[in-house]
């Protein structure tokens, strides 16, 4: 499950990533604590060039009411009981509520880390999880779809982050699902129309633990109320050792969103 994440990167900088354009940069909300209900920034496959706000929770088209579903299992009803060692079909392209946005409509979720706690603690013991050398942002899998509300006449655009069994990191911290996380090398791929149903599930698999790294953090982000650069200091050692990179030295560093001088403008009001 990954039902928190990460996204602080300035849109400028996320742009120059991605090389997609914000239309709207002002809808932009930098976040530590990215929850359902929420708007993010994603890149959607039918406009590849393009940064879009959606809502965190998904509603399918045939939906007769906003759902906020924020993970689709890759795996569908394939592996009830999350064997890690599963490499089996992918059930996801069966599921009657995901089976037409993992073919048609995918984007890459944009982050820079997200937050994870073990199976029974969940957030009450959570840990920031990131990526090694400084990678971010990066891209998380998702799906999305167009709902109308009969009632209102309402257009909502909402997305789904497609988790994984976990790897060794994430079984380090207690966890048996994992978000899938888009090398760069295939993130075209994944929006492109032309990939084959089985180029998109090769893909669906379990990123390396050993280009990822976590760390314990407050469980005051269990709120969705809570926000704020603290929210990611660190309260224990990294799972991994680690000496070269600390992301939330780096995140502190630049803040939400923010360039260096207005971070300096802050600290001198």
């Amino acid at each position: 499950m990954c039902g928190r994440y990460v996204t602080v990167t300035k849109i400028k900088e996320i742009e120059k990533r991605f090389q997609a354009e914000a239309k709207e940069p002002e809808a932009y909300r930098p976040s530590v604590n990215i929850a359902a209900g929420n708007k993010a920034p994603v890149i959607c496959n039918d406009k590849p060039n393009e940064i879009r706000f959606l809502q965190f929770g998904f509603t399918p088209a045939w939906a007769s009411k906003n759902m906020y579903v924020i993970n689709a299992r890759s795996e569908g009803d394939l592996n009830p009981d999350d064997d890690l060692k599963f490499r089996g079909g992918k059930g996801i392209i069966h599921k009657p509520m995901f089976r037409s946005s993992i073919r048609n409509k995918r984007c890459l979720v944009i982050a820079d880390a997200f937050i994870e706690g073990p199976k029974n603690e969940k957030l009450s013991k959570p840990y920031c999880v990131y990526l090694r050398d400084g990678e971010r942002p990066f891209a998380l899998a998702g799906i999305w779809d167009r709902w109308a509300n009969k009632e209102t006449g309402e257009i909502l655009d909402s997305f789904a982050i497609i988790t994984t069994v976990s790897n060794e990191l994430m079984q380090q911290i207690g966890h048996h699902r994992s978000p899938v996380i888009i090398p760069k090398v295939y993130e075209k791929q994944w929006l492109s129309k032309e990939s084959s149903l089985d180029e998109i599930t090769s893909l669906l698999e379990p990123y390396p633990a050993d280009q990822m790294n976590a760390y314990p953090i407050s469980a005051a982000i269990k709120s969705v109320k809570e926000n704020g650069l603290h929210l990611l200091k660190p309260i224990g050692e990294r799972v991994f050792k680690e000496y070269e990179y600390e992301i939330y030295e780096e995140i502190k560093l630049y803040g939400m969103g923010q360039s260096p001088a207005r971070n300096r403008k802050n600290a001198e009001d």
